[in-house]
């Protein structure tokens, strides 16, 4: 058996499978572990170098004491990627594991080729996992294995196939209470609505149509809806899909990452692209309305928001000719001439907080407006940045 170590804690890892193919990173469910995607291994391996980890609290890993977090545990998958010697993958994660994959994503951006998240969420009540982590501290994996095993598997499923359900019911029994518990809290803590459009890797969600532990409907399609050019797949099944329909669900994930393959040169210049016009549009504009933009991003207009990032915020604000301070100020003068009010206030807004350029300097482009815009666009200017300077000052 391999382990990683991740601050003295052993994290248990296997890899399977071809050193000349492209890594999958596989992550487990809470209440599973490694032999989650052992259905699909057959049908994943010809394709793939299969690193399965798993994860803090499951399997033959430590149960360390204390609650975890998201991440933690996606420090954990650096740690064992670091010992397998891998720098780059695609990650897969199911449940728990997606939202592992997630958070990898949003820390190490550039450890993370690809992602594929299987019947997962970006927000769930905590009031459910607070009362589940109590359960399990209480009462041990016993005191949920019966309602994990309806959530789990569809009700044809567990009819037709009880020895493999029983496996898992098995395996389930058999785990660190506290591990589950502290995994739990993890669960129970995530906040990753918000962060989730800041990811710019392909990605392809997995929904169960028989999923009731995570419906892709208010949870799958949320995180498709927020993940710039996010893939979807629904597979006829529950919560586990690689167990359910193990064919099905490593025939999705080969598809989709052989697009990803056949597009890798447009992928990663997107990706690029997107990335560093992000970066000045963070600086010009500031996180929190970046963030709170990037959220409200839906099918409709993610291609549209992309779009300006690559091109408005990389291809022009990132050219060399002029600073920003200088860049700021023409458009202040721009959207002053065009009338373009809802753009001046954020810009001025955005530059007199961040120090982006005086109140002085303001005044002088209103003024220069004034002479070759006309005096009604700077009548409306001072107007609009006197609004912003009373909301401003303390």
């Amino acid at each position: 058996m391999a382990f990683a170590l991740n601050n003295g804690v052993r994290l248990h890892w296997r890899i399977d499978g071809a050193a000349d193919k492209p890594v999958l990173v596989l992550l487990n469910s809470i209440g599973t572990d490694i032999a989650l995607y052992d259905a699909a291994v057959p049908y994943l391996i010809k394709d793939f170098r299969l690193l399965r980890i798993d994860a803090r609290g499951h399997g033959a890993s430590d149960a360390t004491d204390g609650d975890y977090s998201l991440d933690l545990l996606a420090e954990d998958v650096l740690a064992v990627m670091d010992a397998a010697g891998v720098e780059t993958a695609a990650v897969c994660g199911t449940s728990m594991g997606g939202m592992v994959a997630m958070t990898l994503a949003l820390k190490a951006p550039r450890r993370v080729t690809a992602l594929v998240l299987a019947c997962t969420s970006a927000a769930i009540d905590p009031a459910i996992w607070a009362a589940r982590e109590v359960a399990v501290r209480d009462g041990g994996t016993a005191a949920i294995a019966d309602m994990a095993m309806i959530r789990f598997f569809s009700d044809s499923f567990r009819d037709k196939h009880p020895e493999a359900v029983e496996t898992v019911r098995a395996n389930l029994l058999a785990q660190n209470a506290h591990g589950y518990a502290a995994c739990a809290a993890a669960i129970r803590d995530m906040d990753l609505a918000s962060a989730i459009p800041g990811i710019a890797v392909p990605t392809l969600v997995i929904g169960g149509s028989k999923d009731i532990a995570l419906p892709f409907v208010g949870h799958g399609d949320v995180i498709a809806a927020a993940i710039v050019g996010a893939h979807v797949t629904l597979l006829d099944t529950a919560h586990l899909p690689s167990i359910e329909a193990p064919a099905s669900f490593a025939a999705a994930v080969r598809g989709f990452m052989a697009q990803v393959r056949d597009g890798t040169a447009k992928a990663d210049a997107n990706t690029l692209l997107f990335e560093e016009g992000l970066k000045n549009r963070r600086k010009v504009l500031g996180d929190a309305w970046v963030d709170k933009s990037l959220a409200g991003r839906t099918p409709f207009n993610a291609d549209y928001q992309a779009m300006i990032t690559r091109y408005a915020w990389n291809e022009v604000w990132g050219r060399p000719g002029l600073d920003h301070r200088t860049r700021r100020l023409l458009v202040v003068a721009i959207c002053a001439s065009l009338g373009r009010w809802e753009e001046f206030r954020l810009h001025v807004k955005s530059a007199l907080e961040q120090d982006g350029f005086t109140q002085d300097e303001l005044k002088e482009v209103l003024m220069q407006t004034a002479i070759y815009a006309g005096v009604p666009a700077a009548n409306t200017g001072f107007n609009e940045a006197t609004e912003i300077i009373r909301k401003l000052e303390p």
